[in-house]
């Protein structure tokens, strides 16, 4: 006796039970020259044929059946009604209108299966699509008279009618309405999972809005909102000053300057000759912003321009002496930008 003959005897066959036969693989011991492996091999077992379903074959019939009929009666409204509207309209416009009665009540029943285990949901698209069923119904009847054929227009009314009636035919024989009980726990559950889902779309919602308040959060503010302070350069300022020299490259400061005050920022004069005098020098002023204010011994707050005023203002004429009174409360200024600031004082109070 064969290994498959051998499977087949050891199967407890039931009588009266049709048997089919299928092949399958199992993993056997194999030797060769000593050395074992598991290799597939087919082998045939027996399989009981279950017995033939009748009702759910009688049951996928009715609802092709009915799924056909409601399919004849699109095609006949679509055809009566579009041929109707075709009187004021032109035929493709009349006809998109058409499909909008009929899409109405076979929508209706479409929403109506879905809440077919809640007697409840589905009422509202039954009714719905029942008032739709009627002007549909109308519409054709109405064609049927206006064609001198209203016996026509009622039997495809009717064809309407028997598609709608006998969809309900089925949906009443596969709905399983719950028990009340049922009902109450299947509502609260949908409105934890809906919770659930409306929470996840609020929250990706809220993240995405936080991003973009990080970047606007990086951008700079607009330039009537900065203003530099004394050994700082604000961001905006610095892009103008080296967007200027980029442009005109042999621009002198003071005429830097002068564009500034044509754009019109708000700057502090010796901060941008200070950096313009650093950049001539080689040095990297990108930085500068994070290092902080420069070192100063003046008064705290107190600038380049204040000091040359004050000692203007105080009687002070000779021009070596401010500059000298200015560089000693100010060692980190280049003395270039101390003589460029003097001089721009000098010529407003000429």
């Amino acid at each position: 006796m064969t290994t498959d003959q051998t499977d087949q005897a050891q199967q407890q066959l039931l009588p009266g039970v049709d048997y089919r036969t299928e092949t399958r693989q199992r993993l056997v011991p194999h030797t060769v020259n000593g050395k074992t492996k598991m290799v597939e091999e087919d082998y045939d077992v027996l399989v009981p044929v279950p017995p033939t379903d009748w009702d759910h074959i009688v049951t996928t019939a009715v609802t092709i059946a009915a799924a056909g009929l409601i399919a004849v009666a699109v095609i006949w409204s679509v055809a009566s009604i579009g041929d109707l509207l075709a009187r004021a309209v032109t035929a493709p416009i009349a006809y998109l209108a058409a499909g909008a009665f009929v899409t109405a009540w076979v929508t209706c029943m479409a929403m109506e299966w879905l809440a077919r285990y809640n007697a409840d949901r589905a009422a509202g698209p039954r009714k719905a699509g029942t008032w739709a069923l009627i002007l549909d119904m109308a519409a054709v009847a109405t064609h049927g008279a206006l064609e001198d054929s209203l016996y026509v227009g009622i039997a495809g009314a009717a064809i309407s009618a028997m598609a709608k009636k006998m969809w309900s035919v089925v949906m009443k024989h596969q709905a399983r309405p719950l028990s009340a009980r049922t009902r109450q726990w299947l509502i609260q559950e949908e409105g934890e999972i809906a919770a659930r889902l409306a929470l996840g779309a609020q929250l990706r919602t809220l993240a995405r809005v936080e991003g973009q308040a990080a970047v606007f959060a990086e951008l700079p503010a607009p330039a009537t909102q900065l203003q530099d302070t004394p050994g700082q350069l604000s961001p905006t300022v610095l892009s103008a000053v080296r967007a200027i020299r980029a442009t005109v490259p042999d621009l002198s400061h003071d005429d830097v300057l002068d564009h500034l005050d044509t754009i019109g920022l708000d700057y502090d004069p010796e901060t941008v000759l200070a950096v313009l005098d650093n950049e001539d020098n080689g040095q990297d002023t990108r930085d500068s912003r994070s290092k902080g204010p420069l070192p100063t011994i003046a008064p705290a707050g107190q600038t380049v321009t204040d000091s040359i005023r004050t000692a203007l203002s105080s009687g002070v004429q000779d021009r070596d002496k401010v500059l000298s009174y200015a560089q000693k409360l100010h060692p980190a200024t280049p003395r270039s930008t101390i003589v460029r600031t003097l001089n721009r004082e000098l010529e407003k109070s000429a």
